[in-house]
């Protein structure tokens, strides 16, 4: 046992050592990597294809961040140009440079590195990380120092973007989704340091500044050229030195490039005399410096940047200014004397940046809190919070703002102010705003101009351009505003025009105006005043023309404009002409009973016209009869019109298709003649009428319908599935109908009907609550219940006595007896379950007449209340 043991021990020993040789195998190198993802790309995949593939392959997640950079770099280099090889240059992944570029890099510390970055910013970020909780719109992303969290904050996106893609999902940057607060609740200004496009990050590749200082950790580039031609690269030391071959070290700490050019061309003579003259000192790659940023900032503490960093840099770096902080007297201090003030409006506003300094190592950035914060709301370009310093008056307030806006009320602004014990309110006129000292707290109101016009004249009704006019000196009469609109219309009302007036305490008064007399000089002109309105009416307004209304055989039935001297002709060729249908016989006009004088009441509700037509021109009435307003007219069809009503006939004829009637009367039997008569393969007692139901039929169904669902409950009405169909089967005997020509069975056909004469059937079909459904041939003389032995005979729910037939020709008959003298070829048996599962569409289809069919219909509500 204990030898079987440890057999199986080795065994498995030796499988885990060939598993993890197989897993050392599967390590993909990142070579592989980029040749995966170059062939990827040339077949065609997408980024998120080839990662998952990776994935699968054993890539890790540094390579999976990797293989999207090369994917990203391969896709531009495939629109500018590929290496020979297909591949992208390795030393370009790699983001290496050439030996001879001169770009810039910032040299960084040792100490420089996300570990020593966290353990300097733990402290003085805790109370930020509290806020930051507490206030979850707040976007600052400045805990680190900057230059290394750059990095990292790059690093964390691209992870978390890799596993969006890994799971399908699309990438958001959670500061997108951050809700914007309301404007006029910020402070102008704030957030210029929280916005990521503007890193105010110093360019590092411009020309080298001749005030610039060199300091450890920075790089000299010495190029000599001449008889002697070389380059020398040296770094800073700490103690300050540069090492200079076959020369040794030279001071240049604290040294301006130009000071420095200056001691190495000295120093140089002695080695290169032939080209003493010919020699070029640069800056290479720059040092990092540290500075303290203190006061109210977002992310107070020390931050290691680059050595061209400026004070908005920095300040950038820390977050940007906190709620209480200062925008207007940033301070920057350097071995404890004030350098620089900077005011960020100076910046925002004009584009000063002469006090925006570079910054040394050792310097202090202090940010004070804030002298006063000034709310301005209203009508004003920019209404928000604003910083004032001490002493600045309502104008500078008001430029900060924006200036007033059109609508704005520019006389005066109000003022609320807190003064230490109250609230007080101050009002500021337009010639104190430069005097006007602003204080901490203020909130200033800028309100609009009111609603109204001081000089505003209108004119409307039947002149040449009614509208909007100024008052003036040489406009303000009623003369001279009718003149400014051109003139009256011929249709001016003259004997009265109405002056609508806005009286000083905003009421209004109605003034008669004699605008005839004012015109024609027999009246003296009247003075007009702001706002009001000259309304001169039209003769047209003040009388009801009317319309008139024609109806019937008319193109174009409807209501019409009434016109003085409108006939009935006129109204007619108006309409679009009589049509097809129309009689001429007869045209009956209505008009209604109108007598203003009247002074009691008449039994005569209307007087009615009779008139003939011919062409469209009255031949027959009243003579010189013309339309008056409100009069209809009625153009009747003619009796003797009728249009083609069609049957179809289909199956076993010798020419089925459609076929006019030649009577309203026409019958089964004179259609099946005219079709030809039925084949030789016709079966005739199975022939079939579907009749397309009319309005009063449809009614009727719904009406039985509606009586089915009054009589059943709701689970039996879910389960008929009842609708109204728009066609309908009629009972017919054909064989009876071309045997006895005009008989009862010969019934009168009607445009849209069916006729269907099928083919010889010889099965029956046996249905419903039986063992097995089933078709079989029909055997002349036998009964039902030799075709209900053939379905399996009766099933446990089946209600027997109340089985029927259904005939081809839609006839429905229930089983008598035996049934023998019932079962015709083609036919139907159909046995009702006591679970109500029978056809009810099958049974509406065979009912042959609208009273079969509620007969049948109550017989199956009497059978399921059963």
């Amino acid at each position: 046992m204990n030898m079987r043991r440890k057999l199986i021990g080795l065994v498995f020993c030796l499988l885990t050592c060939g598993a993890v040789d197989m897993m050392a195998q599967m390590q993909l190198t990142d070579t592989q990597v980029n040749q995966y993802v170059q062939q990827g790309l040339q077949q065609g995949k997408d980024e998120r294809t080839i990662v998952l593939e990776l994935q699968n392959m054993g890539a890790t997640q540094e390579q999976l961040l990797k293989a999207r950079d090369v994917y990203s770099q391969m896709q531009s280099s495939m629109g500018g140009g590929m290496y020979p090889n297909g591949m992208v240059g390795q030393g370009l992944m790699n983001g290496q440079k050439s030996p001879d570029s001169r770009s810039r890099e910032v040299n960084k510390k040792k100490d420089d590195t996300p570990e020593n970055n966290d353990l300097l910013k733990s402290k003085s970020l805790d109370n930020y990380q509290k806020k930051k909780e507490a206030k979850k719109n707040e976007k600052v992303e400045r805990s680190d120092e900057y230059l290394m969290s750059k990095e990292m904050r790059e690093s964390k996106r691209k992870r978390i973007e890799l596993e969006k893609l890994l799971k399908g999902e699309d990438y958001e940057d959670e500061e997108d989704e951050e809700k914007e607060e309301d404007p006029e609740n910020q402070v102008f200004g704030r957030n210029i340091f929280n916005i990521e496009n503007l890193t105010f990050e110093p360019n590092n590749n411009v020309a080298t500044p001749a005030n610039y200082c060199l300091g450890p950790g920075d790089e000299v580039i010495i190029d000599i050229w001449g008889a002697s031609q070389t380059t020398i690269r040296e770094e800073v030391s700490p103690d300050g030195y540069v090492n200079i071959p076959n020369l040794g070290p030279v001071y240049l700490n604290n040294m301006t490039v130009d000071e420095a050019r200056k001691v190495l061309k000295e120093q140089l003579k002695t080695i290169y005399a032939d080209s003493a003259n010919n020699i070029q000192v640069t800056l290479g790659n720059i040092r990092t410096i540290q500075v303290n940023v203190m006061g109210e900032v977002r992310a107070p503490g020390s931050y290691v940047l680059s050595s061209f960093s400026t004070v908005f840099h920095a300040l950038y770096a820390s977050g940007g200014v906190s709620d209480i902080g200062s925008l207007r007297n940033v301070r920057v201090s350097r071995a404890g004397k004030s350098v620089a003030s900077l005011d960020v409006y100076d910046y925002i506003l004009n584009g000063r940046i002469e006090d925006d300094i570079r910054l040394q190592d050792g310097d202090v950035v202090i940010v004070p809190a804030y002298d006063e914060l000034v709310k301005i709301t209203g009508k004003v370009k920019r209404p928000m919070f604003y910083e004032m310093k001490d002493g600045e008056t309502m104008a500078a307030l008001l430029d900060y703002a924006g200036g007033f806006m059109a609508d704005a009320y520019k006389k005066s602004v109000s003022v609320q102010r807190k003064n230490g014990r109250e609230y007080s309110v101050a009002t500021v006129d337009e010639l104190d705003f430069s005097a006007f000292k602003t204080m901490d707290g203020d909130v200033v109101t800028v309100d609009s101009i009111l609603d109204r016009f001081s000089n505003r004249l209108e004119v409307r009704g039947a002149l040449y351009h009614p509208g909007v006019y100024e008052l003036s000196g040489s406009l303000n009469t009623v003369r001279q505003l009718v003149e400014k609109a051109d003139g009256l219309l011929g249709d001016a009302f003259l004997s009265r025009a109405v002056l609508y007036r806005e009286r000083e305490n905003l009421t209004k008064e109605v003034i008669s105006v004699d605008i005839k007399g004012i015109l024609d000089g027999t009246s003296p002109d009247m003075p007009l005043q702001k706002n009001d309105i000259l309304y001169v009416p039209s003769i047209h307004d003040l009388k009801d023309l009317g319309t008139v209304k024609i109806f019937g055989e008319v193109n174009q039935p409807g209501e019409y404009t009434y016109a003085e001297n409108m006939c009935l002709e006129d109204l007619v060729i108006t309409a679009g002409g009589l049509k097809e249908s129309a009689s001429i016989a007869r045209v009956d006009i209505s008009r209604r009973i109108r007598d203003p004088k009247s002074t009691e009441e008449t039994p005569t509700v209307g007087q009615n016209f009779t008139f003939q037509l011919k062409n469209g021109f009255v031949i027959d009435g009243q003579p010189g009869f013309t339309l008056e307003p409100y009069d209809q007219v009625y153009v009747r069809r003619s009796p003797s019109f009728s249009e083609q009503k069609n049957v179809t006939v289909q199956g076993e004829v010798l020419f089925d298709g459609q076929y006019a009637l030649n009577t309203k009367s026409e019958r089964l039997s004179s259609i099946i003649t005219r079709a030809g008569g039925v084949n030789s393969f016709a079966y005739v007692r199975g022939a079939k009428l579907i009749r397309v139901a009319n309005s009063e039929e449809l009614k009727r169904m719904e009406d039985v319908i509606r009586m089915i669902r009054k009589e059943l409950g709701t689970e039996e009405i879910s389960a008929l599935d009842l609708k109204v169909d728009s066609t309908f089967t009629v009972g017919i005997d054909l064989e009876k109908a071309l045997a006895n020509p005009g008989s009862d069975a010969d019934i009168v056909l009607r445009a849209g009907d069916t006729i269907r004469v099928p083919e010889y059937n010889n099965t029956v079909k046996i249905n419903g609550a039986v063992m097995l459904p089933n078709t079989v041939s029909y055997i002349k003389g036998k009964g039902v219940d030799y075709y209900l032995s053939q379905a399996g005979g009766y099933s446990n729910n089946a209600k027997k006595r109340q089985k029927f037939i259904i005939y081809m020709n839609g006839q429905v008959a229930k089983v008598k007896g035996g049934g023998k003298d019932q079962i015709e070829p083609g036919c139907e048996i159909v046995v009702p379950s006591k679970k109500r599962n029978f056809n009810f569409a099958t049974l509406m289809s065979g009912a042959s007449s609208f009273a079969s069919l509620a007969t049948m219909i109550t017989s199956i509500v009497a059978l399921m209340k059963n």
